[in-house]
């Protein structure tokens, strides 16, 4: 009786050791396969008219991650993103712009936009927009150091999203711009595509910002394949939006969708 006693406790503590295994293994296989963790902060050289300047280890490792800063550099396509942390007042207005002027855009949305903005996140999926994912709690990613936490950051958010749309999201892009191997890496096996930008401007604050120097920081810098990143926060952005779109078709660009990537 004791002899049995004790092979059904030792099978049933091996049986729960490799459970153990399995588990510790999936959540730690990124960072144990020795990707690099250190961050990396989006930025590049502007130049005027042009695909600006960015180190080339950068572009590469983007590259190998299914991450992009801009599309075909020969094109005459723009893509046209928004990051959405919280409600200003301005959403519904760019989305009665986008609809009228016929612009498809994405939109990077937080967890705390989804929670408290439902309607208007229905909105963009209903008008033919992409809604991103730009993380449930925007943190800095590389210093998310537990390789479960950084991808429940990602899923939770995605969850959320599908409840309210049954839909999922192809699309992430890093909060703050940073980013690592790692973190480009666990977003690629989580079936992303990581977006940055070849466009942007200080514009999530007031800082003397006016309708005009939206519009002039934004077309100073249009180039074929360029990503535009603006902040649906911003009053100024909003009013020089249908300016912005009329100047790139004028010069010839079309907006496209970030599926024609």
């Amino acid at each position: 009786m004791k002899n049995s006693t004790l092979k059904i406790f030792l099978i049933i503590a091996f049986i729960s050791l490799l459970c153990g295994c399995f588990s510790t293994h999936e959540t730690e296989v990124i960072q144990g396969a020795g990707y690099k963790n250190s961050k990396i902060q989006w930025g590049f050289k502007k130049i005027e008219g042009k695909c600006p300047e960015v180190p080339s280890q950068w572009s590469e490792l983007l590259k190998k991650y299914d991450g992009f800063y801009t599309g075909d550099t020969a094109s005459k396509k723009l893509y046209l993103t928004f990051d959405e942390g919280y409600e200003n007042g301005m959403t519904a207005r760019i989305l009665d712009i986008l609809k009228k002027e016929n612009v498809t855009a994405a939109f990077f949305i937080t967890g705390s936009y989804l929670k408290t903005q439902k309607e208007l996140v229905l909105r963009m999926v209903n008008e033919g927009h992409i809604v991103g994912n730009h993380t449930r709690n925007h943190p800095s990613m590389p210093e998310v150091l537990s390789d479960k936490k950084l991808m429940e950051e990602i899923s939770s958010l995605n969850d959320g999203f599908f409840s309210l749309t049954s839909l999922n999201m192809k699309y992430l892009r890093p909060p703050k711009g940073e980013f690592s191997e790692r973190t480009l890496a666990i977003s690629q096996k989580m079936g992303y595509k990581t977006i940055l930008w070849s466009n942007a401007y200080v514009d999530w604050v007031k800082n003397g910002n006016t309708k005009q120097n939206a519009f002039n920081k934004v077309t100073k810098y249009l180039h074929g394949g360029c990503i535009i990143l603006l902040h649906a926060v911003s009053e100024e952005n909003t009013e020089a939006l249908s300016e912005i779109i009329s100047f790139a078709r004028e010069k010839g660009y079309t907006f496209v969708s970030l599926d024609d990537l």
